[in-house]
C-alpha cells in the first residue's frame, strides 16, 4: 500500500474532495494542514512543485494541482466514471467548476484587497453573479436528466464531490440560498448520506471555506 500525504491549508477548499475520496476508499493518509498565520506555509512553499497547495505526495512523489490530485485518486479508487465517456463528463463538470471559481475568485480578491464598495458591486454584478447562475444552470440541467440522482452515470464520481463541496462553501458564505436550489441540496444530501462520507463530515473541522 502506498504512503499518502495530502498537504493543504486548514480548510476544506480545493483539498476536500481528495480527503473524501480517501475516506470513501478506506485508505489512510496523512492530512497535513499548514497556515499562513504561523509561518508553516512559508516553510514549505518553496518545496512545492508549483508554489501552491494542495500537493499530494505518493511514496514521496509529489502531485500538484487540485483537479489532477482528485482525478488521480478517483481513477485509483474507482470514482472517475465507469466508461471513457463518463470519465470525460466528470472531467468536463470539474473543468466547468474551475471556470466558475475563476470568476468567484475575482470577487473574493476584490474584497480582501480593499477595493471600493462600488468596484466590488460591479464585479459581483458583472462577473461573479452571471458565472454562478451559469454554473447552477448547468448542474440543474444535468440533474434534471439524471436517473440516478448523481451528475454522471448511475453512481458517485469525483464530479459530485466537487459540486457538493462548492454548494456547501457558497451556502456557508451567503452566496447560495438552500430553498432556491432544491436539486443541488438534494444532491448534497445524497452524497453526504453515503456512510463513509457521513462519518467523515460528522468529525471533520468545520471551516467556512
Amino acid at each position: 500500500m502506498p504512503s499518502y500525504k495530502l498537504t493543504y491549508f486548514d480548510a476544506r477548499g480545493f483539498a476536500e474532495p481528495a480527503r473524501m475520496l480517501f475516506h470513501l476508499a478506506g485508505v489512510s493518509f496523512e492530512d497535513v494542514r499548514v497556515s499562513r498565520e504561523d509561518g508553516s506555509w512559508e516553510k514549505v512553499q518553496d518545496s512545492t512543485p508549483f508554489g501552491k497547495l494542495p500537493v499530494l505526495s505518493v511514496d514521496g512523489f509529489d502531485i500538484p494541482q487540485s483537479a489532477a490530485i482528485i482525478r488521480y485518486l478517483a481513477n485509483k479508487f474507482g470514482y472517475a466514471g465507469k466508461s471513457p465517456e463518463e470519465k470525460a463528463w466528470a472531467d468536463a463538470i470539474v473543468d466547468q467548476f474551475k471556470d466558475f471559481v475563476g470568476a468567484f475568485s475575482e470577487l473574493i480578491l476584490a474584497q480582501r484587497s480593499g477595493k471600493s464598495a462600488e468596484e466590488i458591486a460591479r464585479i459581483s454584478t458583472e462577473i461573479t453573479t452571471p458565472a454562478k447562475e451559469a454554473w447552477f444552470k448547468i448542474l440543474n440541467g444535468i440533474l434534471d436528466k439524471s436517473k440516478s440522482g448523481f451528475l454522471v452515470g448511475d453512481g458517485l464520481t469525483f464530479a459530485d464531490l466537487v459540486a457538493v463541496e462548492n454548494v456547501t462553501t457558497l451556502e456557508k458564505n451567503g452566496f447560495l440560498v438552500a430553498s432556491e436550489q432544491p436539486k443541488l441540496i438534494a444532491l448534497r444530501e445524497k452524497v453526504y448520506g453515503i456512510p463513509a462520507i457521513k462519518k467523515w463530515i460528522d468529525t471533520r473541522p468545520d471551516t467556512p471555506f
